[in-house]
């Protein structure tokens, strides 16, 4: 392959990563081998302007986690971009911003099917469709939303995984075991900074 054509189909896969977990990991290494994609850049979220933040640790100890978590893949990269950009952080915002800095790349944006059928709900919700792919990965109890036969919309095939971050904070705050949940570099990390023992509940 050229290498001036390596790594041009990135997907941008958005979240807390409040921590990253094997979940994420799987999905990610799913869509890659069930696309053309290159690579997939975990984009590290400062604050979802759907959610409370109060329990998120703070932002460059979740960015060293995923780094941490991908550090044996080099098609995955963890992304902090959202960090210098004004909070909340609205997808539309950060793909004109990271296409600008980036033209040589064709960007994705890997989201779950329960977000696609909120999309409307998202700023700018239209442009985002009209100039940017989107990459649906499933989600159990999910019907499936009316924008899934739009042309920039795909359904990828991919597991549903039942881990979720909060499930481990939850975990970590009851002394029960995180273990095969998430990476044991991850683990390790989180066991030494004693991360998640006193945070709230709220996502």
């Amino acid at each position: 392959m050229d290498k001036k054509q390596y790594n041009t189909k990135i997907g941008l896969y958005f979240g807390s990563f409040n921590p990253i977990h094997n979940g994420h990991l799987i999905l990610a290494e799913q869509i890659l081998e069930n696309t053309d994609l290159n690579q997939i850049w975990f984009v590290v979220t400062p604050q979802n302007p759907l959610k409370k933040s109060s329990s998120l640790l703070d932002n460059r100890t979740r960015l060293a986690l995923v780094r941490t978590a991908i550090a044996d893949n080099y098609r995955f990269k963890a992304c902090d971009i959202e960090f210098s950009l004004p909070v909340p952080s609205y997808t539309i915002n950060t793909l004109t911003y990271i296409q600008e800095k980036y033209p040589d790349k064709s960007f994705s944006l890997i989201i779950g099917e329960d977000n696609l059928c909120n999309f409307h709900k998202w700023k700018n919700h239209n442009e985002i469709l009209k100039n940017y792919r989107i990459l649906v990965y499933p989600r159990n109890n999910c019907e499936k939303p009316k924008l899934a036969n739009h042309q920039n919309v795909f359904m990828i095939n991919a597991p549903e995984i039942e881990i979720s971050s909060s499930l481990i904070r939850e975990n970590i705050r009851k002394n029960k075991s995180i273990r095969y949940l998430l990476p044991e570099s991850v683990l390790s990390e989180i066991e030494k900074g004693n991360y998640y023992k006193k945070q709230s509940q709220n996502d």
